[in-house]
Parts: C-alpha cells; sequence; structure tokens
C-alpha cells in the first residue's frame, strides 16, 4: 500500500487559515484535519475532539517528556502539539493528512518526516491583513501590534517552504489548494507503487 502525504500549512494570523484548510478538506476526497492538543481554553462554539484536543498545561508536559509530539510550540500564553502517532499511522493507511501549524511547528515537522510538503499562506497585503485583525474585534491595540510584527517575522521563513498561496480570493486560493494536493497524488515515484496500473519496464 501506498503511503499518504502529510501537507503543512502555515499563514501569519488574520490570513484565512483555518477557512481555507476547511473548504480544502470539503472539496477534495482523501484528506483529513489532524486535531491539535493545546493548553488554552476552549471558545465558545469548540468541542473536546473536534477543534482541539484541551488539556491541562501538566498532561502536555507529560506528553513532551514521552516524546508524543511530531511537532510542538509555545504560542503566545499556550501550548499546541501534534501528537505523532495520530498522523503516522493515518499516513501509513495511505490517508493524506492536513497540518494547521506555525512557522516553529513546520519546521519541526520538516525535520522529523522529510517528505512533507510545505505551503505558506499570504494575505493580499499588509494593509488588508491588519483590517482583517481589526475586524475579528478581539485585538486591543497592543496584541494588533504584536500580531503584526510575529506575521512579519514569519513571513521571513516563506523560502523554506514548497509553495506559496496568495489568500486575495477564497475560491481561488481553494482551487491552488487543491492543485498543490492533486499534483503530489501524481508524483512518479507513488504512481509506480500502483502495480497494476503501470506497465512492467521494457527489457532492452
Amino acid at each position: 500500500m501506498e503511503q499518504g502525504n502529510l501537507f503543512v500549512i502555515s499563514a501569519p494570523s488574520g490570513t484565512g487559515k483555518t477557512t481555507l484548510c476547511r473548504r480544502l478538506i470539503e472539496r477534495i476526497s482523501g484528506i483529513s484535519f489532524s486535531i491539535s492538543y493545546t493548553t488554552r481554553n476552549s471558545r465558545q462554539g469548540e468541542s473536546d475532539g473536534a477543534d482541539y484536543y484541551f488539556v491541562s498545561r501538566r498532561k502536555f508536559q507529560e506528553m513532551v517528556s514521552a516524546d508524543d509530539f511530531l511537532e510542538w510550540a509555545r504560542v503566545y500564553d499556550n501550548f499546541y502539539g501534534t501528537r505523532k502517532s495520530d498522523v503516522l499511522s493515518r499516513i501509513e493507511r495511505g490517508e493524506d493528512v492536513l497540518l494547521d501549524i506555525d512557522v516553529q511547528g513546520a519546521r519541526q515537522v520538516h525535520e522529523r518526516l522529510k517528505g512533507a510538503i510545505l505551503i505558506f499562506l499570504l494575505p493580499p497585503s499588509w494593509s488588508e491583513l491588519e483590517a482583517r485583525l481589526k475586524n475579528r474585534g478581539t485585538e486591543d491595540t497592543s496584541k494588533l501590534k504584536c500580531r503584526m510584527s510575529k506575521a512579519k517575522s514569519e513571513l521571513e521563513a516563506i523560502y523554506e517552504y514548497d509553495f506559496a498561496v496568495i489568500n486575495d480570493d477564497i475560491s481561488k486560493a481553494t482551487e491552488e489548494l487543491k492543485s498543490i494536493v492533486i499534483a503530489q497524488r501524481c508524483k512518479t515515484p507513488r504512481t509506480l507503487t500502483r502495480q497494476d496500473l503501470v506497465p512492467p519496464l521494457k527489457s532492452s
């Protein structure tokens, strides 16, 4: 059985990453979302096991010590992590997995799984990104400044990624993400594992 792919998507806060990930999963079969572990409190409308696995800091640190995470990071005042066994078991079954994580998490994944496909999402412009963050109504002036500064720092890592997609039109950006997934599935090494579809090599 051929292995599945691991797609890692990173983006500055306010780029529309969560929405695009959901649209991608809805529009292409055979790919599912990896649910992260976090120490932050759940927000209104979120449920454990669907949006995140909400755990205590003590439990999270125990998982770190046991090397349970494929990647983990501290983001502002909370910790986030992707459980290694959750991802690897699905890939080994031939499933494609989608990770929505930040730059430092993506670096860890790339180090541990060389075949991971890294995708960076960009806002149309800095002014648009700032406007989106303001419109959310969840950022005061100091938090907004902090998020914009972090976004500029994250952007410096864009050349570490395999693909970049600009989210200036959500439908167009979704189609570009679909194209990346389809192209990866059609790569020669993966196709050659389907013995019934590939003719035998001719002897000279």
